[in-house]
């Protein structure tokens, strides 16, 4: 089975929710009439950016409007829709949290960001979530992870030890740490034997410059495709089947001796 996936990577509009829906809007539409892929994803915080400072004044109310918004284009184009993520106001606080949707229009999967990253002040404005990213989409089991989750492995493989054959990356990574996205996400691709579908972001916002370079990475870890540094819609198609091909060629998910990494 092949899948084909779009990534939307492009530059956020900083602290202007309704622009950046309509960008989307825009986008979407773009992406369905052109290339007609199974799967779209968004970046990290694309409604708002980073304009962390201001969440509390421009978060949507547990992730409503967006919510709202997804569904009918899901539904509007027939298409599965990786909604990046967007800061969700709760009453514990602002969550970073990716929501996902299948082509029905029906809520798959929601994930919020477990890793907040210090060094772009996010446990300053932005409370961790608690639970696994899994879902399946297309009848694949998958996993979300944003930005900074990459950095723990550990986190990764207690999704793909439960069966995750894609996992899906949204984020804002910034310039300065470009060659870190890239061997991040290679690293987590072969050590896992999945793809890896990795979403970023690109232009700036007033603080940061960012990367762009979304990739999708086979389970061997050769890239399948790679943007460059402006804004694009990233077109790549996937063998299911590598998946299990590459783990029974090297079973490292049988031997593996988890009593010893204590």
């Amino acid at each position: 089975m092949n899948l084909k996936i779009a990534c939307i990577q492009y530059d956020i509009e900083f602290g202007n929710p309704q622009a950046n829906f309509e960008r989307v809007s825009k986008e979407i539409e773009k992406t369905m009439s052109q290339h007609s892929p199974n799967i779209i994803v968004l970046p990290e915080l694309w409604t708002t950016g980073y304009d962390l400072t201001r969440l509390n004044e421009i978060a949507d109310d547990n992730g409503e409007e967006t919510k709202l918004f997804i569904k009918n284009l899901a539904i509007q184009y027939a298409v599965n829709i990786i909604a990046g993520s967007v800061a969700k106001k709760t009453p514990e606080g602002v969550t970073n949290t990716m929501f996902v949707f299948n082509k029905s229009g029906e809520i798959i999967g929601e994930y919020s960001k477990l890793h907040l990253f210090q060094l772009m002040d996010e446990h300053l404005y932005l409370q961790s979530g608690s639970e696994k990213g899994f879902f399946t989409i297309e009848n694949i089991p998958a996993s979300g992870m944003i930005c900074y989750d990459i950095r723990f492995p550990e986190w990764i493989r207690a999704h793909t030890t439960a069966g995750t054959e894609i996992l899906f990356v949204v984020a804002e990574w910034p310039l300065p740490r470009l060659e870190h996205w890239r061997a991040l996400l290679i690293s987590r691709a072969i050590e896992n034997q999945c793809y890896v579908v990795a979403c970023n972001r690109t232009g700036s916002d007033p603080n940061n410059q960012f990367a762009g370079h979304s990739m999708v990475i086979d389970p061997w870890g050769s890239i399948v495709a790679e943007a460059g540094t402006e804004s694009e819609i990233l077109i790549s198609e996937i063998e299911l089947g590598k998946v299990q091909e590459v783990r029974k060629q090297i079973p490292i998910f049988q031997d593996r001796r988890p009593s010893f990494y204590k």
